[in-house]
């Protein structure tokens, strides 16, 4: 470490928000820049903690100590080395992870974390404008060939890996871009579609092909990938939303919030959408169902869209603003967190459940709904509906952003045959083989919905397991190398 006094001389500082009259007049993301100084001095506040449990609070076992001592000594690109040896992507995390890195810091025992996922960031970013992040395709090919379903963060890691590794690797999109949920489920204001397209560049430079518009059991049918590849990686993602069963659901004007996100994004990329075809919030009052990310990245698109009003829902109770003795340090608190969205304006409600939807002429207009207390039934949460808690809420569109069940199974799940697990996901082997040999499975279809740090993860884990079952042993890194701080530059 660098300054053993950086954490009692500096403060946790970071990057501020634009202005919100500023940022919601247009689709920019959020952040203010940085000064390089002040991140010197983020990354001095890294103490020489003895157990870094920040590593165990990172997936992918990011080796976060050594990276924040390079920033603080100006070695930026020895840093952005070793953040690439265990994170593909460190442009997407450090835009859009939650962070767990920070709630394990051993600093924030008693003090504010360090700032990990702004310095992560910020070495990525000054790695591509000093030109160090170049593409780099193997020095040799094995003629294996291996094809991957799904273009989303698991998909693309998995695709990096092992095209490395000297596969012949084919990625698999059902959109027509490529990027999954970070293309078309990320608004642009958490993450430009730049940055995408950027790292997309470097794939494809590197070898990658990418095939969009091929949805696999629908126009490409799964017999066909099983004859012509070697492997294949299912990262197709949780992508079958959580519905919400109530009388007036079918009314016009209650969408999945994966039915709105898209059309924005798709408007940003210069997409000629119709005005019927777009899901518009602008002078309208919205109700947006459930408090987590997508309900957040829902909240700031209709904020940039100009509602009238916006309310976001939530069945659970209010969480605490800090730890208590339920959430003990290191493990991930669940406690109030606010995202720019929130600072952007509209109204939050916890425990409370949505009973029914009503309208005229077959569109909604009002959200009927019931107060709900929190209790304990044998261990477990337990609610129940307050008497005479009933209310009404103005309600001209209505968006469902509850979490998703799984992996769709008609069509790519029914053709390859694989088995599922009791979630309905797909059932993988400890090398993320599913019960049909040759075929992988990785990210949010085989773990279900989670993080973007974890599909990373789960897509360079599982190149692991389709080198070895093509090769007969992998000289890719996994993650008890990667733990044990192996790390092999290059890889």
């Amino acid at each position: 470490m660098g300054k053993p006094t950086g954490f009692l001389e500096y403060g946790r500082e970071t990057p501020q928000w634009r202005p919100v009259d500023e940022r919601v007049a247009d689709w920019h993301e959020v952040y203010k820049p940085f000064p390089e100084l002040k991140l010197m001095e983020q990354g001095a506040r890294c103490m020489d903690c003895g157990v870094p449990f920040c590593h165990t609070g990172c997936p992918l076992g990011n080796i976060i100590p050594d990276w924040n001592d390079l920033v603080y000594r100006g070695q930026w690109r020895e840093a952005i080395r070793r953040l690439h040896a265990t994170n593909n992507f460190p442009e997407f995390t450090g835009r859009l992870c939650p962070a767990p890195c920070e709630e394990a810091c051993v600093l924030g025992i008693n003090e504010p974390p360090v700032t990990i996922k702004n310095i992560e960031n910020s070495i990525v970013e000054r790695a591509f404008a000093e030109g160090w992040i170049v593409p780099e395709p193997p020095a040799r090919r094995t003629g294996k060939t291996v094809a991957i379903i799904g273009s989303g963060p698991a998909g693309l890691a998995a695709a990096q890996q092992l095209n490395r590794a000297g596969h012949l690797v084919t990625v698999f999109e059902r959109a027509d871009r490529i990027g999954g949920l970070l293309r078309y489920g990320i608004p642009e204001f958490k993450m430009e579609k730049r940055v995408l397209d950027r790292r997309i560049a470097i794939l494809e430079a590197e070898g990658v092909v990418f095939k969009p518009n091929s949805n696999i059991g629908q126009n490409v049918s799964a017999a066909d990938l099983k004859s012509q590849f070697d492997a294949i990686v299912v990262a197709a993602g949780s992508t079958v939303p959580r519905d919400l069963p109530v009388p007036g659901r079918e009314l016009k004007g209650v969408y999945y919030a994966m039915e709105f996100l898209p059309l924005q994004n798709k408007r940003c990329e210069g997409d000629r959408i119709t005005d019927e075809q777009f899901i518009s919030a602008k002078g309208k009052h919205v109700v947006i169902i459930g408090g987590g990310d997508t309900g957040a990245d829902c909240l700031g698109t209709v904020h940039r869209h100009g509602c009238k009003s916006v309310v976001q829902l939530e069945l659970l109770p209010k969480p605490p603003k800090g730890r208590d003795e339920t959430m003990p340090w290191p493990y991930w608190p669940t406690i109030l967190r606010k995202s720019s969205a929130h600072d952007e304006g509209g109204d939050r409600d916890w425990s409370v459940a949505t009973k029914k939807f009503t309208g005229t002429n077959g569109a909604v207009e009002k959200l009927h709904a019931v107060r709900l207390e929190w209790g304990s039934d044998n261990g477990r949460p337990a609610m129940k509906e307050v008497p005479g808690s009933e209310f009404t809420l103005d309600a001209e569109l209505v968006l469902l952003a509850m979490g998703f069940l799984g992996p769709d199974k008609k069509g790519l799940v029914e053709q390859l045959g694989v088995e599922l697990d009791p979630r309905g996901n797909i059932q993988a082997d400890e090398n993320y083989m599913s019960s049909v040999p040759g075929i992988f499975a990785a990210g949010d279809a085989r773990r279900g919905q989670s993080l973007i740090v974890w599909a990373i993860w789960e897509g360079r884990e599982a190149a692991v397991g389709v080198d070895k079952y093509l090769m007969g042993h992998s000289d890719l890194p996994s993650s008890p190398q990667l733990l044990g701080r192996d790390v092999r530059p290059g890889i």
